[in-house]
């Protein structure tokens, strides 16, 4: 009987120690983009009233601002390649990235490599956007640089994705 209690509380020492610990594993990137969303939540919830196409410009500019040189040129080039290839989308921002919806659903996303520290940035997609392709389909594309290939390839990607 008493080794019973002595490997329970052994065992439970050991799981102890593989639980998260209190911040739940989030990075301060993570976390930061919580806050992020919590104030465009509360920014959304505050007047009642739907947001104007201006305000979310003025959102996506100011999330594009802070952005290192590099990043702030590509999310610039698609947030203009949006406006145009795609006009119906509203920018906005969500986790304080520049976004885009359409019905008050995002439909797609820049994030930048500096968001969570990574290699490269990504335009990603929603399962609002109609990328639907079979049984797979990516809904997220790296994006190393804007030249005119990578353009036309986003531009295709819109036109399919808002239909």
């Amino acid at each position: 009987m008493a080794d019973d209690k002595k490997a329970k509380k052994m065992a439970l020492g050991k799981v102890k120690k593989t639980l998260p610990s209190k911040d739940n594993g989030f990075s301060e990137e993570e976390k930061a983009a919580m806050r992020e969303r919590a104030k465009e939540a509360r920014r959304a919830s505050g007047s009642g009233k739907k947001r104007s196409r201006e305000e979310g410009e003025k959102e996506v500019m100011e999330s594009i601002s802070k952005m290192a040189e590099q990043d702030g040129y590509m999310a610039k080039r698609l947030h203009d390649l949006i406006t145009k290839n795609a006009p119906q989308l509203y920018p906005r921002t969500w986790y304080g990235m520049p976004a885009y919806a359409m019905d008050d659903k995002i439909i797609c996303f820049f994030q930048n490599s500096q968001k969570f520290k990574t290699r490269y940035s990504t335009l990603g997609f929603t399962d609002g956007a109609h990328l639907d392709d079979g049984s797979m389909w990516p809904t997220s594309f790296a994006i190393s640089d804007m030249d005119r290939h990578t353009e036309e390839k986003i531009a295709e990607l819109l036109k399919r994705a808002i239909v």
